[in-house]
């Protein structure tokens, strides 16, 4: 497709585009996310907080973006220091699994799947002020019935969470 891409409106942090017929979004500055996949003592570290475009609560991965407050911030530091906002949790070491797309027939957006290894908890987590991030640690024989519950609570469920439930879905 050589279409040129047009920007059919631009916000502070989305903006719309075109290219021919596809219409898509993308984030503002072209920055990218970090989803952190934290497993400690054979549960897995999630957060839950109220998403606007949803309207009601949403259970995720922890997750932050790229460079939004520094310009050419490494993917391994923004998940170490979102990891550590989000969760009160910190990481020894983190490492980039790869970069990939959510919704790539809608939107441009792409994030950075980061693993934290030998995680020490530090604080309740919580994030920055406004977010009111509630942390759930939930042991990996039980993340069926916490999904479950939690979409009974009416609770959505960000995509990534299928990292989790994968492999059993397959059997």
């Amino acid at each position: 497709m050589n279409e040129p891409e047009e920007i059919v409106w631009q916000g502070r942090f989305i903006t719309a585009k075109t290219r021919g017929k596809w219409e898509y979004v993308s984030r503002s500055r072209g920055i990218s996310a970090a989803v952190i996949l934290a497993v400690h003592d054979g549960a897995v570290v999630l957060v839950e907080q109220f998403r606007v475009p949803l309207g009601r609560t949403c259970l995720e991965l922890p997750a932050g973006l790229i460079g939004d407050d520094m310009q050419g911030e490494a993917p391994e530091l923004a998940a170490a220091r979102e990891l550590e906002e989000e969760t009160g949790f910190r990481a020894e070491r983190i490492e980039n699994l790869g970069e990939f797309y959510s919704s790539p027939g809608m939107v441009s957006e792409s994030f950075h799947l980061m693993r934290a290894h030998g995680l020490e908890r530090v604080h309740d987590g919580g994030g920055v002020e406004g977010e009111n991030i509630t942390v759930h640690v939930v042991p990996l024989t039980e993340m069926d019935a916490f999904i479950a519950s939690k979409r009974a609570e009416g609770c959505g469920m960000d995509v990534k969470l299928l990292l989790l439930l994968g492999a059993r879905m397959l059997g």
